[in-house]
C-alpha cells in the first residue's frame, strides 16, 4: 500500500512541468513560457527594431512550463511585414525558498510564437507594431535549457550571520541613549 502511494506521488512529480530544482534549471526544447515585455515596444518602418528588450515571466496562461516568478529574459525584436519577431539571448533567474534563493543566469534560445503558431507576434494595425506590459505571449524554447546554479554572495553573507547569530556574536542592539529632558 505504502508503496502504490508512493509511486503515484513520483508519478505526480515527475508529470508537473520542470522548474529550478536543486542545482539546475532545467526545460525541454519547444516548451513554452508566457511572457510579457517591461516597457511598451513600439516598432515602424522609421524605427523596425529594438535590441535588449526586457521580458519577464508572468503566471497562469496556458504555456506548457513556467519559469521562476522573478525572472528577466533578454531579448531583440524586429519587424517583419505586419509581425513583430521576438527572440531572446539570456535569462537571470532567482528562486526562492523562504530565506533561500537560489540564481540561474545564463542563454536561452527562444522565440515568440503567436497563437495562430506563427513565429512574430501579429501586434501591427496601421503600419505601428506595438507590444504592452498588459499583453502576454508566449516564447517557445529552440533547444533544451539547463543552467547550472550560480554562487549566491548573499547566501553566504546570510549563512555566516546566522551561524555568529548561533554562537551568541549577533548583531548589537544599541543601548538607549538617556533622555536629557528626564523622561
Amino acid at each position: 500500500m505504502i508503496k502504490t502511494h508512493a509511486t503515484v506521488l513520483m508519478a505526480a512529480m515527475l508529470a508537473m512541468p520542470t522548474l529550478a530544482m536543486s542545482d539546475t534549471l532545467e526545460l525541454p526544447a519547444d516548451a513554452t513560457v508566457d511572457v510579457q515585455v517591461i516597457d511598451v515596444l513600439t516598432l515602424s518602418e522609421q524605427a523596425p527594431e529594438r535590441n535588449d528588450l526586457i521580458i519577464h515571466p508572468v503566471a497562469d496562461g496556458d504555456a506548457s512550463h513556467a519559469l521562476p516568478e522573478y525572472c528577466v529574459l533578454i531579448g531583440d525584436a524586429s519587424l517583419e511585414g505586419e509581425r513583430i519577431r521576438l527572440t531572446t539571448q539570456s535569462l537571470t533567474c532567482i528562486e526562492t525558498d523562504g530565506s533561500e534563493s537560489e540564481i540561474y543566469s545564463g542563454e536561452v534560445s527562444a522565440a515568440a510564437y503567436d497563437s495562430d503558431g506563427d513565429f512574430g507576434l501579429a501586434a501591427c494595425q496601421d503600419g505601428n507594431c506595438r507590444l504592452t506590459p498588459e499583453q502576454t505571449f508566449q516564447l517557445r524554447l529552440a533547444s533544451d535549457l539547463a543552467i547550472e546554479q550560480q554562487d549566491n554572495p548573499a547566501a553566504k553573507i546570510n549563512e555566516q550571520r546566522r551561524q555568529a547569530e548561533g554562537e551568541g556574536v549577533a548583531n548589537p542592539i544599541p543601548a538607549q541613549a538617556p533622555d536629557p529632558d528626564g523622561d
